[in-house]
């Protein structure tokens, strides 16, 4: 019997190993912790919405097949030459191996960028983030410096404004709820780029900044960060904002354990993949997700979960069809819209081609965690982890 492995419990990694084990497959999936994280609802937990620990599920949870084989451990390498998948605690062999084990923070040489600031990445760095901003609120309380009512988000992308729209919602709260004046609140958001959101629409651009704007925040656009010190972003303009909590949201790049382990990799370290979602380097080998340079267009695809949670699933059906000596198929995307939170209940986005807005738009984001969570775990993932998500936000 072939060894069958996943590397990594991302949208990519359950996804390929649910495809195993609706088939009844026998795999091995390998992940650093013991749960799956919603990594693209993190801005809610990072943003006071819900408790952090709601927004993970125990990968017992997810896969329940006696196929499955589970287990918790740190993968330092690929070990192409000798068929190994290299843990800290063993080496795991393999025959056929999908490797979806996400992404790092790309900071784009900005000095003092990495040292001194919060990424949203990892339940954990949600958490310390979280947790930093209510310990910056409570400390103004008693010397009243205003750095800790002024936070810094670097990067206007997804998650960065999502991020934008969960402060402005709970540090009015929060501030309200310790006796604190929240007129003294600063909500600052730097994007080096002319817009924000660019995978939306000008108009789309253009509503979400409004909305932000009228909720408080400070929307600069076309605004380099050319430094970061403890406590203070410097901008190319000569502008320094002090501010006790920076977080950046500005970018991605492939973790680091392609490239370290000789996969052929473009310039953000995503590894070269053919029309199947194999290796370049080895047809043995199937990479999705952030990790995965699959060029559509004359471009690579842009790192999203609705990508990553395709190429798993077809990962696994190529290689089921390799060992089944069947054709192999061709990845085609099937990109269903880009939706934007602007707060709990609003946001702006697509829907296949029709652009939404408001309420509408923040229902149908919320929708699209009911359909992942279907897909996760049917209705008894969608009955128990829907019913906490989408209630009223605790802005605890």
């Amino acid at each position: 019997m072939a060894n069958l492995v996943v590397v990594g419990a991302g949208y990519g990694g359950v996804m390929a190993g649910k495809r195993f084990e609706r088939s009844l497959v026998p795999f091995t999936i390998i992940n650093k912790h013991s749960y799956h994280q919603f990594i693209t609802w993190l801005h809610e937990a990072a943003g006071g919405r819900r408790p952090v620990d709601e927004y993970k599920v125990e990968l017992t949870d997810v896969f329940r097949k006696h196929t499955t084989t589970i287990v918790n451990d740190e993968v330092k390498s690929i070990d192409l030459k000798n068929k190994h998948v290299v843990g800290r605690n063993r080496p795991y062999p393999y025959d056929f191996v999908i490797i979806g084990v996400g992404s790092a923070p790309e900071f784009f040489g900005i000095p003092g960028l990495e040292k001194y600031s919060l990424q949203v990445r990892s339940l954990e760095t949600a958490r310390h983030i979280r947790t930093r901003i209510d310990e910056q609120v409570r400390a103004y309380r008693n010397d009243h410096d205003a750095r800790r009512l002024r936070f810094v988000i670097g990067g206007a992308g997804l998650t960065g404004i999502e991020f934008v729209g969960e402060l402005v919602e709970w540090l009015p709260k929060l501030c309200s709820s310790l006796n604190i004046d929240p007129s003294g609140l600063e909500i600052i958001n730097i994007e080096a780029a002319p817009t924000i959101l660019p995978a939306l629409s000008t108009s789309l651009q253009e509503e979400a900044l409004r909305v932000l704007k009228e909720s408080g925040a400070r929307m600069m656009t076309n605004t380099k960060i050319v430094k970061v010190e403890e406590n203070a972003v410097h901008l190319e303009s000569g502008e320094v904002i002090e501010a006790m909590t920076i977080v950046w949201t500005g970018g991605v790049r492939a973790h680091p354990l392609l490239a370290e382990s000789g996969f052929t990799c473009d310039r953000r370290g995503r590894a070269q993949v053919n029309e199947y979602l194999q290796s370049a380097d080895d047809d043995h080998v199937f990479i999705v997700g952030d990790c995965a340079a699959f060029v559509q267009a004359g471009r690579p695809l842009p790192p999203t979960a609705q990508v990553a949670t395709q190429m798993g699933d077809l990962a696994a059906r190529n290689v089921m069809a390799q060992l089944n000596n069947q054709p192999l198929v061709s990845f085609s995307p099937k990109l269903r819209g880009t939706l934007a939170s602007l707060g709990h209940r609003v946001g702006v986005g697509t829907i296949g081609n029709m652009q939404t807005r408001g309420t509408v738009a923040g229902f149908a984001k919320e929708m699209t965690k009911v359909k992942y969570l279907y897909e996760l775990g049917g209705m008894r993932m969608v009955s128990r982890e829907g019913a906490h998500l989408s209630r009223e936000p605790l802005y605890q």
